[in-house]
């Protein structure tokens, strides 16, 4: 896996140091920059943990407004359809658990960790109250894009601002401190979900983003599709084999929030 593939890391180093399986937490929010990121990043996880009854929230950060090769795409209309698949790949993901799907509508490709924003994100979790957040990874090493190292700092230093009550009073909520933080694009892997019976459930959410197939997943075609859920099965099952699993997501775990 190149430095700025989306979605899951190779497994590196001592793999007996990683946990695995977490309990099912009553309620997640995963954030992603853009629109497909949470499907690339922890979509098996996420389709489990709704099966066994998870509330399952999103936040995506952008609008996804650059998502295209074309130079004279109408991109207000990319935006409204970019926000039209990420609502449908989110009721792939949690079907009757899916819960709310937000969007801070920052433009793509100019999303800053600035005061406003980490305040919003603050915001939103205090309102949905998540056990567990997910986000991206924003000391991975070598990540070009500037919006996926923006959220991953705005997830962190949004859980900091949520769970203490004198960051943003004038939110007028109550703090709330989730349990754990997981990120995914890791730089270095500390945890592993068994996903084996999800993998067609999260192929299933990525191709919600039809948009998205020709710049993202290199997928102009069918068979160049078909490719692509190969690629994916691919990095799962390599993921998955060392711990005996036929597929699986990797994480960086915080537990002390």
């Amino acid at each position: 896996m190149a430095a700025n593939d989306p979605g899951q890391p190779p497994l590196t180093g001592d793999t007996s140091v990683v946990s695995r399986d977490l309990p099912v937490p009553a309620s997640a929010l995963a954030i992603g920059a853009h629109p497909d990121d949470v499907e690339f990043g922890a979509g098996g996880t996420l389709a489990k943990w709704a099966a066994d009854g998870c509330l399952v929230h999103l936040l995506v950060c952008t609008d996804g407004s650059k998502g295209t090769w074309d130079p004279s795409a109408d991109l207000a209309k990319l935006v409204a359809v970019r926000r039209d698949e990420q609502q449908e790949a989110a009721r792939r993901l949690a079907g009757a658990q899916v819960g709310e799907v937000r969007f801070l509508d920052r433009v793509d490709g100019d999303l800053q960790n600035d005061r406003a924003t980490a305040s919003d994100v603050a915001r939103i979790i205090r309102e949905l109250r998540p056990e567990v957040v997910l986000g991206h990874d924003p000391w991975k090493r070598y990540r070009l894009h500037p919006d996926h190292r923006h959220a991953g700092w705005l997830v962190c230093d949004g859980i900091v601002a949520a769970r203490d009550p004198h960051f943003f009073p004038e939110h007028g909520l109550p703090p709330h401190r989730p349990s754990l933080l997981l990120l995914f694009e890791a730089d270095e892997v500390s945890h592993v979900e068994d996903v084996s019976a999800f993998v067609d459930q999260k192929l299933a959410a990525l191709e919600a983003h039809e948009s998205q197939f020709e710049s993202t997943m290199h997928a102009a075609d069918e068979a160049e599709l078909e490719a692509f859920r190969q690629r994916i099965r691919t990095r799962l099952a390599e993921i998955g084999g060392p711990h005996g699993y036929a597929a699986a997501e990797a994480f960086a775990l915080l537990r002390d929030l």
